[in-house]
């Protein structure tokens, strides 16, 4: 009766077995019909746009590391090139070119450029000041999208949202071209 027992015993385990295979076929395949994304409103990345991404964020590194080294200039020269070369990837050259030779945006133009140019020359300081005066005049319509975005990223979002944060932004008076955007929780992105 011992031979018995362990056969019953096998069975139920077997049948235990495959009820909880069963079981989670049935959950897995519920949890994936029912959680499924809407893929068609997913952005398609191509390879050289990840190679751009890549290549900014290697310029956006080395233009910090080269300010944290007391601006030095190799450095500095390398993160604009890297930068550059990155942001024409991604956009690519006909819409980068488009970018930054409009007609409103020839003052910012002409300073980042100037600053990249004067820190190639040996200048880096000055040409760092020259440089972020066109950052800002060039890239300044981004920066209630980016804000937008950074507010639902689970912990930047948290701090971004708080109320004296908000002031703050609110202080900075992003507008651009006569709209106000409102930056918080609910800022639609563009």
């Amino acid at each position: 009766t011992a031979d018995g027992t362990i056969k019953n015993i096998t069975f139920v385990y077997v049948d235990l077995l495959k009820f909880s295979k069963w079981y989670f076929e049935k959950e897995t395949l519920y949890k994936f019909h029912h959680n499924k994304t809407n893929t068609s409103s997913m952005i398609e990345i191509t390879d050289l746009q990840k190679i751009g991404i890549g290549l900014a964020g290697f310029g956006v590194s080395f233009l910090f590391l080269g300010v944290l080294f007391l601006f030095d200039k190799g450095l500095l020269a390398i993160g604009n090139i890297l930068f550059l070369s990155g942001l024409g990837c991604v956009t690519g050259l006909e819409r980068t070119f488009r970018f930054f030779f409009q007609r409103h945006k020839f003052k910012g133009t002409s300073a980042f450029f100037g600053g990249i140019f004067v820190v190639l020359m040996g200048y880096p300081l000055i040409g760092m000041i020259i440089e972020s005066y066109g950052f800002f005049a060039l890239f300044s319509g981004f920066f209630p999208v980016a804000i937008g975005f950074l507010s639902r990223v689970p912990i930047l979002g948290s701090l971004i949202n708080r109320p004296f944060m908000q002031r703050n932004i609110k202080m900075l008076n992003f507008s651009h071209h006569g709209e106000d955007y409102y930056i918080g929780k609910n800022a639609a992105l563009e």
